[in-house]
């Protein structure tokens, strides 16, 4: 039995729109109509952001630290840190060592009695604004050695943009998610296609779930009284 020997589909953004639409039981035809679901596509992702942690969306990067200073603004485009470390030989195969940092509550930084302590930091708050988020570590760093923070972040997920031979910033297994998701985003604003907004509600979750299980971490872990580990 022959077969394609290729494992490569995706879907660029016009197709997406076309697959959403069909399902919608409507047409593509218009310009408004491209724009129109291209907005609600990029709102879904921020939707998907806020639904919980997307591991594709987790990427890494590094911070050097300035002695007497506490905050760190990151840019735009990472949205939260999920674990952070403190580098301390940075680059050295024999001496680099990346010590766990504890993240704390702006409740709990608030109690600290002393905010201008400098020493070798141990902690870190994360500062949301509405643009950009802030790394703010304690104890100050001093200047006895350079440190360095190692830590994961949350990346958004890219625009769509406007070429409609655009792909999408998703890896190919979102893929029905995301055509189920705008199908159902459409739905509810085409009055023509509202009568299918509940089945496509229901699609959308179902692939919303599956999609979101294939994507969690299956590393193994025990837990134990007072915390858990990996093995």
């Amino acid at each position: 039995m022959a077969t394609s020997g290729t494992y490569a589909f995706t879907l660029d953004l016009s197709d997406i729109l076309e697959e959403a639409y069909e399902r919608a039981g409507l047409e593509l035809r218009s310009g408004y109509d491209y724009r129109t679901a291209r907005r609600s596509l990029d709102l879904m992702f921020l939707e998907w952001q806020n639904r919980g942690l997307n591991l594709w969306t987790v990427q890494e990067d590094t911070q050097t630290l300035t002695a007497g200073t506490g905050r760190y603004a990151l840019s735009s485009d990472q949205l939260d840190v999920i674990e952070a470390s403190l580098r301390t030989d940075d680059g050295d195969a024999d001496k680099q060592t990346d010590l766990t940092m504890s993240r704390i509550s702006v409740s709990q930084y608030s109690h600290l009695t002393n905010k201008l302590t400098q020493g070798r930091p141990i902690q870190y708050w994360i500062e949301k604004d509405p643009g950009a988020i802030a790394l703010n570590v304690w104890p100050v760093p001093d200047d006895a050695v350079t440190y360095k923070i190692n830590y994961y972040y949350i990346q958004r997920v890219e625009d769509s943009g406007s070429p409609a031979s655009n792909n999408v910033d998703i890896p190919a297994r979102f893929l029905p998610c995301m055509a189920a998701g705008l199908a159902y985003h459409i739905s509810v604003k085409r009055p023509e296609a509202s009568d299918r907004a509940p089945l496509l509600k229901e699609v959308y979750e179902e692939q919303w779930n599956l999609a979101a299980d294939a994507d969690r971490d299956k590393s193994s872990f025990y837990m134990t009284p007072g915390g858990y580990s990996r093995i």
